[in-house]
This record gives structure tokens, C-alpha cells and sequence, in this order.
């Protein structure tokens, strides 16, 4: 008669088989979510001197005269995004430039760009003090390889999406499987035996699990708000858990009416009346609208290095007319979730302490397929052992 087995033994199995099965992928993950943990203050030391103007010269320039200024030096083959305005003086003005290739039958993620730059330019002076390669870049390639595989967004999110779910039921199952019988083994689980003689294998099986335990609620909470990204019905989930409701927030999109009016003062008001209406902002964000009837776009970054604040406002391109406004103090709590998500994702929301755990929850995230296949590797070639006879010497 066949032995029935415990449901502990079912669960090891399915931790074994998920963990071999999505290891590489979650191993590729946590390493890369551990270098562009720190990439914003790394990014900003590398470009120091074209993030920070050289001389601060009393009054600075209009914003329409520095956009101008900046597209005549840069030409009409690329066009911008938007115009980031920091409240601190000493920093540049920031442009965004991005241009998808319209149509490609190519899976990879360079060949789904025309271009990508970033670029510095002194508020003081209009002088272009640098322009960045995004796409190439070590950050963003860091961040794309995370993302996606370095896949297109269709292909690889899907793939990372699904991997970051079975990661979560591998933490779930390690759980179960780590619980400790009684108050003997829960000593031996709960601290790691740094002058322990045992060996390595028992060292190596303490690690997975001790560590494991320890960053499993924030590791959770960190896959969580990557599969926001990667599936859209987790992300309304997630909004409608937190907004106690099955309706979408409403979209709001104005515009301009065509006439007359002077577009670079309308440009400069919108600027002024967004910065008068959120002095304590950190930066903002406005963007030229190619559209005869579309509307200026301002974004209003509550707080520095983070994302989770915003506000929106919206202007008539032909006389900086406010048309709507967007705070976010109006957002349903689902919808702060939602915004929230990447500053929660890399620890930003509680600042470097914030950055710190996850910098570590993702190193220790990342040791986790390595010492569990070295966990299954060692029991496989002890079975093996076990499994084969002994040779016995005749005459």
C-alpha cells in the first residue's frame, strides 16, 4: 500500500519545481532591482556638472525663451516631452526627448526606440551644459533588462509579470515549509549560527531560510507592486481595494481654444501659475503641446526624488488659461496606491532609509535561487549516493 503523503510534502514540491523553473528569471531580477536601487544619486554624482548650472546669475531666463532657445541649438529632428523646472536655483532645466519607432516587427526593446535623450540646459544662459544617450545608457538598460528582458514592453512584461508570481508563491510555500514544530526548532530558525562548526550545506540551508524569512513580508510587498505594472487586471485590483469602489477615476482632458495669442507667453503664465499655485513643490514639469487645439500639460513634483505627490494641471496654449486642475489631495486612496507604486517599489517613499531595505531586500532576494538550487543540488547527489550499492571485492 502506497505511503500518503502530508500536504508539507506537496508543498516543498511545488516550491522546488516553481523555484527551478522561475530561479534565472527572479536571480535577474533582484540583481538588477539591486544596482538601480541608488541609480538616481549615482546618476546625479556621474552628471554633476551638467545637472547643476556653473553660476547662478540673478534672474532666470523665461521658460518659452529657454525651450526655444534650445530647440533652434538641438534642431527640428528631435522634439521634446516636456521642460523640468526644479525650485532649487542651482539646477539646470531638464528636457525629456523620447520618439518610439512606429511600426517594427523586431522583439528587442533598442529597436522599438528612434531616440531617447536627456538634456541640460543652464536657465541662466540657455547654453546646452549636456545631452545623454538615455537609451544607451548603463541606468536604463539596468532598468529595461528589469522591466522587460530587454524585450518588447507586450513580450517580456508578460514574462516578468508571471515570474514575479511564482516568486510570490515560492514565498508563501518557503514559509510554510520553514515553520518551525516547536519552541526546540524555532531557536535554530529565527538565527543564523555564525560559529556554528556544522558544514557549509547546513550553513548554505540556514541562509535560505533565516534570510528568507526576515525579508519575505517586504519582498512580498515589493513583487506586488511590480506586477501593478505588468498586469492590468493586478492594478485593478489593487484600485479597487483601495478605492472600495469598481469605478475608474475620471479623465479629464481639455482644449485649447485656437485664436491669436502669443503661445510663448501663454507658456511662460503657465509655468508662473503653476509654481504660484504649489510654491513648495520641488520641481515641475511643462510640456509645448503639438496639437492646434491640445492643452498645456503641467506636472507638479511635490517632493524631491519622489513620485508619489503629484499634481496636474492643464492650460490653454494661446493665453496660459487655467482649465483644470488635478491635486492630490482629490484622488481616491486606489488611485494614491497606484501613484505611489514605483516610490514603493524602490524604497523611495521613506527616503535613503527606504532605499537601504530594499537594496537589501533585493541582494538578499537574489541569494535566494542560488542557495535553494544549491539546497536541491546537494540532496540529489546524497540520494544518488544513497541510491547506488556497494561493490563488494570477490576472492
Amino acid at each position: 500500500m502506497a505511503k500518503k503523503r502530508k500536504p508539507k510534502y506537496w508543498t516543498g514540491k511545488i516550491h522546488l519545481w516553481l523555484g527551478l523553473t522561475s530561479g534565472l528569471i527572479v536571480l535577474l531580477l533582484s540583481v538588477t532591482g539591486c544596482i538601480y536601487v541608488f541609480s538616481q544619486e549615482i546618476t546625479e554624482w556621474q552628471r554633476h556638472d551638467a545637472i547643476y548650472v556653473p553660476e547662478v546669475k540673478g534672474e532666470r531666463l523665461a521658460p518659452s525663451v529657454v525651450w526655444n532657445k534650445t530647440l533652434a541649438a538641438v534642431g527640428d529632428s528631435i522634439a521634446f516631452e516636456d521642460m523640468h523646472i526644479y525650485k532649487d536655483p542651482e539646477k539646470a532645466y531638464e528636457f525629456h526627448c523620447y520618439k518610439a519607432v512606429e511600426e517594427t516587427s523586431s522583439i528587442w526593446y533598442f529597436d522599438t526606440i528612434e531616440y531617447y535623450y536627456q538634456i541640460y540646459v543652464d536657465p541662466y544662459t540657455g547654453e546646452i551644459l549636456g545631452i545623454y544617450d538615455q537609451e544607451k545608457d548603463f541606468f536604463n538598460i539596468v532598468k529595461m533588462l528589469h522591466w522587460s528582458l530587454l524585450l518588447k514592453t507586450e513580450i517580456g512584461q508578460p514574462i516578468v509579470g508571471w515570474s514575479t508570481f511564482i516568486f510570490v508563491i515560492m514565498l508563501i510555500t518557503g514559509l510554510i515549509l520553514w515553520w518551525p514544530k516547536n519552541k526546540a526548532a524555532r531557536k535554530q530558525r529565527f538565527w543564523f549560527q555564525w560559529k556554528d562548526t556544522t558544514k557549509w550545506r547546513r550553513k548554505n540551508y540556514d541562509l535560505h531560510n533565516i534570510f528568507g524569512f526576515y525579508i519575505s513580508s517586504i519582498a512580498i510587498i515589493v513583487a506586488f507592486t511590480g506586477m501593478v505594472w505588468a498586469f492590468t487586471w493586478f492594478q485593478a485590483i489593487v484600485y479597487v481595494a483601495g478605492s472600495q469602489s469598481i469605478t475608474p477615476p475620471e479623465v479629464v482632458k481639455k482644449e485649447s481654444v485656437i485664436s491669436n495669442g502669443d503661445k510663448n507667453q501663454a507658456f511662460d503664465t503657465a509655468a508662473a501659475t503653476t509654481w504660484k499655485k504649489y510654491p513648495s513643490a520641488d520641481a515641475i514639469s511643462v510640456g509645448m503641446p503639438e496639437d492646434k487645439k491640445g492643452a498645456i500639460q503641467a506636472y507638479v513634483q511635490q517632493y524631491r526624488g519622489k513620485y508619489f505627490v503629484y499634481h496636474q494641471l492643464q492650460f490653454d496654449k494661446y493665453t496660459g488659461k487655467l482649465l483644470h486642475v488635478r491635486d492630490h489631495s482629490e484622488k481616491n486612496f486606489g488611485e494614491k496606491l497606484i501613484t505611489a507604486n514605483y516610490d514603493i517599489h524602490v524604497g523611495a517613499i521613506l527616503g535613503i532609509p527606504g532605499k537601504i531595505i530594499a537594496f537589501i531586500v533585493s541582494f538578499t532576494c537574489a541569494m535566494l535561487p542560488i542557495t535553494g538550487f544549491l539546497i536541491w543540488r546537494g540532496r540529489t547527489k546524497k540520494d544518488k549516493k544513497a541510491a547506488t550499492p556497494l561493490k563488494t571485492k570477490i576472492g
